[in-house]
């Protein structure tokens, strides 16, 4: 069996702002008044003692909320994201979901494994992207509830053979929210034939809350000293290229955009960050 573990305190993803609804999130079920078009599709809220509250739906496991308290103990909600479930079927397909079987990109679409060549559904460019169009991301997962209202469990089989990956991959997630006031999300997978699977968790996180604005100013430290440089197609080129020199340096506390606009050729093949308008602006 395959176990991953992933204590998140602080995450930065990206640097847009979007306005939401704030709803009130007091039960383990959707508490929101929405009323869902798909009856399979559900959204559950976790909270724990402090008063910190997350929304989860179990299409694509998608985080919806998160609502934590600044140093003043104000709540905000540090997630992008929609007001409604239904909003996220035409939205960013990857706001707040989980990611797999494989997160980032396979060059290709191809890969091979004991000997024998393996095709993936092509979903990006040339290139096979966070699982594919029919990925973790875009599936229904089954949510199992905890006794307490602190965690949520959710359960996936993909079968041998979705999305050309082989072997049966059952799939536990689940989401806990600590009285430590920490987002934690635990991934278990076991597979009855030798495949290759990296889960990962797709949210896009502003401290400084909803309608925030960006988040070039927020700063991050990430201990290494080497990054791995990609090629046009974001493809990993199998360099371990030293940070000392470059803008992606953050063995020391740094602005996140003090060094963005640095001539770099790693930072001019990233491609654009989407940003989504403000909609009651």
């Amino acid at each position: 069996m395959n176990k991953f573990s992933i204590l998140w305190i602080v995450l930065i993803t990206m640097s847009c702002s979007i306005d939401k609804k704030k709803q009130g999130m007091d039960q383990a079920r959707d508490s929101t008044g929405v009323k869902e078009t798909n009856p399979t599709l559900n959204v559950y809220t976790l909270a724990n003692k402090n008063g910190l509250t997350m929304r989860v739906t179990n299409w694509g496991g998608r985080i919806m909320s998160l609502m934590v308290p600044d140093k003043k103990g104000i709540l905000g909600d540090i997630v992008l994201g929609y007001d409604s479930s239904e909003q996220y079927r035409n939205g960013n397909p990857y706001f707040g979901a989980l990611i797999g079987r494989v997160g980032n990109r396979i060059a290709k679409g191809k890969f091979s494994l004991e000997g024998k060549g393996h095709n993936l559904a092509i979903n990006n460019g040339v290139n096979a992207l966070h699982g594919g169009p029919h990925g973790f991301h875009n599936v229904y997962w089954e949510a199992i509830p905890s006794a307490s209202t602190n965690a949520l469990e959710l359960h996936y089989l993909s079968k041998d053979g979705e999305e050309g990956y082989p072997g049966n991959l059952d799939v536990k997630v689940t989401y806990t929210l600590t009285d430590k006031n920490e987002l934690m999300i635990d991934y278990a997978a076991t597979t009855d034939k030798t495949t290759i699977v990296n889960l990962t968790h797709h949210s896009f996180f502003n401290l400084a809350g909803d309608g925030g604005g960006d988040i070039l100013k927020h700063e991050i430290m990430i201990p290494s000293d080497r990054f791995t440089p990609v090629d046009q197609g974001l493809i990993p080129t199998g360099e371990l290229r030293k940070v000392e020199g470059t803008p992606f340096d953050f063995r020391k506390p740094h602005a996140i955009g003090e060094r963005i606009g640095n001539d770099d050729d790693q930072l001019l093949v990233n491609v654009p960050i989407l940003c989504i308008p403000n909609r009651n602006r």
